[in-house]
């Protein structure tokens, strides 16, 4: 839980980086909301918090104190939690996880990295796997809980969260069927097809999806790397079918694009988070588990 509200972050990122491009990057959120939360602020306080330039932003006086408030008020607000961890036994703790590879980068990551700042103490075993060893390690106690794909095909688990992940056309912002809303797949029809391979929880879907249509690509390329079928996207080699997961970091970066599927939907598949049931967990993975089980809710 962080007690600072939006304005406060959105605030201080921009005081930091100097410009509401840079914190509208860096926070992932869009540079119009991030100055109507400054504006309101200074609408609300009766001053201004920044002078707006043609270089960017800089702090005015009133921003400065602001700014210098904000930092000492999280500096408290650390050593009381901090205070609050010693009252609990959660002056140490070790987490052993498990994470698909999709999970390498992006939100979840970023949230890792949180909780690795948030509290230093903390030491975490952290191994990527696919998703049938994850499910193993989980149901051995290998490792304290694991997010992976489609755990109701798998057994000896309990899913503590989850969320559906949608299975789209993936193609590179040059690509001519890139202006499309949606696409159908005979509009794939005249392209080479880049297509996950096995052991990849998506091959599943997609081969349904090919026998579905009756397609069978001429000149596609098959690939079992989710990293490599997207280089080969991203430098319009082709087009695929992939989960919004698999190019989330990469969407968000407009490096390529994720167009729903027309007609009939294909099944989604579903990322959860797993622990082995009636396992005796850790105070340690227990906070960890509840902070990423709220991070997959904002992800949905």
């Amino acid at each position: 839980m962080d007690p600072f509200s939006r304005f406060a972050l959105y605030f201080a990122e921009v005081a930091r980086s100097g410009s509401l491009r840079n914190a509208s990057e860096k926070l992932h959120v869009s540079a119009s909301a991030i100055n109507r939360q400054i504006l309101n602020a200074e609408e609300e306080m009766g001053v201004l918090l920044f002078e707006r330039l043609h270089s960017g932003l800089r702090l005015t006086s009133a921003g400065e104190l602001l700014c210098d408030d904000l930092a000492r008020w999280r500096r408290e607000y650390k050593r009381t939690r901090e205070r609050f961890d010693e009252l609990q036994g959660l002056k140490r703790g070790h987490v052993s996880l498990a994470l698909i590879q999709a999970l390498s980068e992006g939100i979840i990551a970023r949230k890792l990295a949180e909780i690795a700042l948030e509290y230093p103490w903390l030491t975490m075993d952290i191994s990527v796997n696919d998703s049938r060893d994850i499910s193993r390690r989980v149901a051995d106690a290998e490792v304290d809980f694991a997010i992976m794909l489609d755990p109701v095909e798998h057994h000896g688990l309990e899913v503590k969260a989850f969320i559906e992940i949608p299975i789209g056309i993936v193609i590179s912002p040059n690509h001519p069927l890139a202006s499309h809303k949606t696409l159908s797949i005979s509009q794939m029809s005249e392209y080479r097809h880049i297509m996950p391979a096995a052991p990849l929880t998506v091959h599943d879907r997609i081969h349904l999806l090919y026998k579905r249509h009756s397609i069978t690509p001429e000149a596609g390329i098959m690939c079992n790397d989710i990293r490599l079928i997207k280089s080969f996207i991203r430098e319009s080699s082709g087009i695929g079918v992939l989960s919004r997961l698999d190019v989330i970091t990469e969407v968000e970066s407009g490096d390529l694009l994720f167009i729903p599927i027309q007609g009939k939907p294909v099944r989604p598949l579903t990322l959860a988070l797993c622990v082995a049931p009636q396992r005796q967990l850790s105070r340690a993975a227990q906070m960890m588990i509840q902070k990423l089980a709220m991070t997959l809710d904002e992800m949905a």
